[in-house]
């Protein structure tokens, strides 16, 4: 099959998404330019920040795509390329981009609030606080994913070892672009300094690091580099977003549309020389050859690059915040999801092409196994093929560092989440966090609040991420089910599948890690189902309260 033909039919549907049913929305729900947003009327300097709605979006972006849209898709291939095709694509449109605008405008309409606090407005203080501890188990579950991500694109300490050098080059830049980051934020919002320029700046800034990536590498263990990251999220979500998280999440997100820009141009180059051929299998049937069933885990494997509760955690946690005029809502809400979805069928396409040189398709397993390095040897066989052989190690080192920055936004995002809703937890009914005592003031304070979920999320961060990413899975669609029925269907059903399987491996003898998958797969079931039981009843009771 084309890979041309295939991007070229879901950029034209999710475009035709866009303008028509996200205007659609905006219309349906009132949308209003001339109202103040919490970004104004709550400024403090710190969380609440008017931003730049094209500095904004890259935050946004940046931090709700992670490494998401890459590992989704490229492991739910083993399904079939059209089924995870067509949820990436519809699903976008009327699952992923509506949740995400949804989550969005609600939070504006509360005051920058999170969904716990919408909740707790519709709902009561119960499922309020229920929420919120769903959420951060949820939360967990990103920092765990993510910090397994990162430390595997990053680790390199046996010279001999075929992704030495291209993980060392990836750990180098990565920190580089951190440096920039926060030399961008204090000539911007503490110099002054022109929006225009400054990104020019940047992005030459970006291409020197890549190239001086290439030629001082920084090599050290997955275990390093597990508590680097620790470290690196902790100081990184108390810093104020201005310092640290809204110039890195905006150039970041050059770095992703320069990489989707070079991906594109990989296909259409590609399709010429005949390199751009999808081979992996159009349908495997309802069953894939692991024998689990499509209904529910293709739904659960492509979060992401369809539909994510994560993205409502960001939505109403830090977006809404900075949000400088309610007309942006629908761009930054609706826009971003449909450009993720896009980045989900390019590595569709990715593993698609590479699929007989992937672990997936029975291929080297130590070159192509991980989802980032298919993706970015996807991406480079592609564009070496018309562009010289000599380029290949150049895109696949820029697309494995592209990946390892997004993951390091969603753990940034992710961390300074956790510390909201930490807090949020412990302030009883009616109080501030000022009026807080004792124990719920110490474990409210933001360090140690921070402190509590990077030690529990990095921790298991040492975990490989195939032990984590099923757990997660579930859990992430769980939140997106708040608003989709379909969603806690399919995502219940999956954990209940994990939680069998779990309990035949444990009988058979196990070790730790499938212990985590079943205890938090169970935590995860009960308080899903005591949500929908107490929602269903709230929605019962408001249909009551209007037929009277």
């Amino acid at each position: 099959m084309s890979a041309l033909l295939i991007l070229v039919i879901a950029i034209v549907v999710l475009a035709l998404g866009y303008v028509f049913y996200g205007s659609w929305l905006a219309k349906q729900w009132g949308v209003d330019p001339n109202r103040e947003t919490p970004a104004h009327t709550s400024y403090d300097g710190k969380d609440f920040v008017p931003a730049n709605p094209a500095v904004l979006m890259g935050h946004h972006f940046s931090s709700i795509a992670g490494a998401g849209p890459i590992n989704g898709p490229i492991q739910a291939a083993v399904f079939g390329w059209v089924p995870v095709f067509l949820w990436c694509v519809l699903g976008g449109i009327f699952f992923g981009a509506m949740h995400d605008f949804g989550a969005l405008f609600a939070s504006i309409r509360h005051n920058g609030g999170s969904i716990g606090e919408i909740m707790k407005d519709s709902m009561g203080v119960k499922a309020q606080r229920l929420f919120i501890i769903f959420a951060l188990a949820v939360l967990i579950l990103v920092i765990a994913s993510f910090t397994a991500v990162v430390a595997g694109t990053f680790a390199s300490v046996d010279p001999s070892a075929a992704t030495y050098t291209a993980n060392g080059a990836t750990a180098m830049t990565s920190i580089l672009f951190i440096v920039i980051a926060a030399i961008f934020g204090f000539f911007v919002y503490r110099k002054n300094a022109k929006i225009g320029p400054a990104t020019i700046v940047g992005i030459i800034g970006i291409v020197a690091i890549v190239f001086l990536g290439q030629v001082v590498g920084l090599h050290a263990s997955r275990t390093f580099w597990v508590l680097f990251i620790a470290v690196y999220v902790t100081v990184a979500s108390l810093l104020p977003v201005w310092i640290l998280l809204q110039p890195r999440d905006y150039l970041s997100s050059f770095l992703l549309y320069g990489m989707m820009i070079i991906a594109i141009v990989a296909i259409i180059g590609g399709s010429f020389t005949g390199a751009a051929t999808v081979e992996a299998p159009a349908f495997y049937g309802w069953k894939n050859p692991a024998g689990q069933p499509l209904f529910p885990f293709l739904f659960i494997t492509v979060a992401c690059g369809a539909c994510s509760g994560f993205h409502s955690l960001i939505s109403s946690g830090t977006s809404s915040k900075q949000i400088n005029n309610e007309k942006d809502a629908q761009i930054i809400g609706y826009g971003s999801m449909i450009v993720e979805s896009a980045l989900g069928v390019i590595s569709l396409i990715a593993i698609g092409v590479v699929w007989s040189q992937s672990s997936a398709g029975g291929g080297d397993k130590f070159l192509l196994s991980a989802p980032p390095t298919i993706f970015a040897g996807g991406i480079a066989t592609m564009f070496a093929s018309f562009a010289g052989e000599k380029t290949y190690a150049t895109i696949y080192n820029l697309f494995t560092l592209a990946v390892s920055v997004f993951a390091l936004t969603s753990l940034d995002s992710a961390t300074r989440l956790c510390r909201y809703l930490f807090g949020e937890l412990l302030t009883p009914e009616g109080k501030t966090r000022d009026d807080l005592t004792g124990a719920a003031k110490f474990f409210a304070t933001p360090i140690v609040s921070t402190l509590v979920m990077v030690i529990i999320g990095c921790g298991m961060g040492f975990m490989g991420l195939s032990q984590i990413w099923s757990v997660f899975g579930a859990a992430n669609q769980l939140l997106a089910s708040i608003a989709m029925l379909f969603m806690l269907c399919a995502t219940i059903t999956a954990l209940c599948f994990t939680i069998i399987n779990g309990f035949k491996t444990i009988a058979a003898g196990a070790q730790w890690g499938t212990y985590f998958q079943v205890i938090w797969s169970i935590v995860l079931v009960v308080l899903a189902v005591i949500l929908a039981v107490t929602a269903f009843k709230t929605l019962a009771d408001q249909g009551k309260k209007k037929k009277a």
